[in-house]
């Protein structure tokens, strides 16, 4: 099925299957705007389906199903296979944090009797695209007394939404003349929240009027937002794109397209030869760094405990061990040859939409450089999996040489002698706030995940 059309072998059948798969895709996309909204979603997921929280568990079998959660921006799941643990694990992992922006940490000031809120950005955007459109702002407030308040604004109908202004195009002439990279500067991403005084107050009345709402509504002072984590992100729902509705516009396609698609199959996974996985990681648009990103030491730690509890000793060692004898998908997504910018793309080696999963053996930048570039035989042990299950597929580069580039998990897993190959979906518009993917390739990368893990 290498290269070819996915819409062509589908009946009337297989065509519904895919439309209702990409209904709970769009349902899931819409509730995870933020890595914490999405390890709740999947835990939901999870447990619906007898997922074990391991916390709850003093030993594990063949057959058991558990899920281990990292400070709520990490879930990993397994279904314990017939074969031990350190014979390797058959991993699917995928990101769940998305380029957007986060509040400072000392926000909100008022300027000409506007309320704003100073925002830094995350991960690479073109600053320009974050303008002028309905945001929303997700996220929680950790109080020194031990709680944690969560804070959801814009999503809901009746819901205000937040924004961020730009220059009128009456006014615009010298703004026009700046390159694009300079048009909005990151400094200036600053949202709009409230435009009206508090009545008794003289000095900063619009600021103390939205303080006042906070205090009112979360029981929060301004104070306390030091040690908030406060994402704002497009507001609104994941939609049908085109007028065949053949293709879902959202925001966060980049990665929780391959999260949703990769948890789905482990969901089918039942009694499996080789213990099976899907691992969903946060801070991979930033350089997978910190306690809850890819670099850490969580998942490692958590095969460790698997190893501990299933009755065998020298778990630590046998983790490592695990590591290597494993095969991984790393689950990211690549750019889509899009007609309207042809240029970029090498055509021959370039992913299009609707051909199926996409498999990138190496990604990185100009000379490969930060990839993860693999083995052509694990590459070929694929391909077979793929043929052999019906599944579409395709290959390709992240656009011509020198034109640009990128990085994912894969050479993080790949350090520990891990077999490791990048499949994920085809994207048109990448980090905007509106991204679009194709149902087909959504619903053929489920399938490519759930064969690879059932594979012996």
């Amino acid at each position: 099925m290498y290269r070819k059309n996915a819409w062509k072998k589908y009946d009337a059948t297989l065509e519904k299957e895919v439309m209702n798969f990409a209904e709970g895709y769009k349902e899931f996309l819409s509730a995870s705007k933020t890595e914490r909204l999405a390890v709740k979603e999947a835990v939901k997921r999870l447990e619906a389906k007898g997922f074990k929280n391991i916390d709850t568990l003093k030993k594990v079998a063949p057959g058991d199903k558990v899920y281990f959660v990292n400070k709520n921006k990490n879930v990993c799941a397994f279904v314990i296979g017939e074969k031990k643990i350190a014979e390797g694990l058959r991993i699917l992992g995928a990101h769940i944090d998305s380029p957007r922006m986060d509040l400072k940490e000392h926000p909100f000031y008022e300027k000409n009797e506007f309320v704003l809120a100073d925002t830094h950005y995350y991960g690479g955007i073109k600053k320009y695209q974050w303008v002028t459109i309905p945001l929303a702002l997700h996220g929680v407030i950790c109080l020194k007394n031990g709680k944690t308040v969560e804070l959801h604004v814009g999503e809901d109908e009746n819901d205000p939404v937040v924004g961020i202004s730009d220059l009128l195009i009456h006014l615009s002439a010298d703004q026009l003349t700046k390159p694009a990279a300079k048009v909005i500067e990151g400094e200036n991403l600053d949202v709009t929240l409230g435009n009206r005084p508090l009545e008794g107050e003289e000095k900063n009345a619009t600021k103390a009027y939205v303080l006042k709402l906070l205090k009112d509504k979360y029981g929060v002072e301004e104070e306390d937002f030091v040690s908030a984590e406060i994402e704002v992100v497009p507001a609104g729902k994941a939609r049908d794109y085109g007028l065949d509705r053949s293709m879902v516009a959202g925001y966060g396609h980049d990665d929780r397209v391959c999260a949703y698609t990769s948890l789905m199959a482990l969901l089918d996974v039942d009694k499996p030869e080789y213990t099976s996985c899907c691992i969903l990681v946060d801070k991979e648009e930033i350089g997978s760094v910190g306690a809850t990103g890819a670099q850490s030491r969580f998942f490692e730690n958590a095969i460790a405990k698997l190893i501990e509890l299933s009755g065998e000793s020298d778990a630590l060692w046998k983790a490592r061990l695990t590591m290597e004898n494993s095969k991984m998908l790393s689950s990211d997504v690549s750019a889509g040859f899009d007609p309207l910018f042809p240029s970029v793309s090498d055509p021959n080696n370039a992913a299009y939409f609707a051909y199926g999963l996409v498999f990138n053996k190496y990604t990185g930048s100009r000379g490969k450089s930060g990839s993860n570039d693999a083995n052509p035989e694990y590459y070929a042990w694929i391909r077979k999996v793929m043929d052999d299950a019906n599944v579409n597929w395709q290959n390709a580069e992240l656009g011509k040489v020198d034109q640009g580039g990128g990085g994912t998990i894969a050479y993080i897993l790949g350090n520990y002698n891990m077999n490791v190959i990048d499949a994920g979906l085809p994207v048109f518009n990448m980090h905007a706030p509106m991204e679009i993917v194709s149902k087909a390739d959504l619903f053929e990368a489920y399938r490519c995940y759930q064969s690879f893990l059932l594979i012996k």
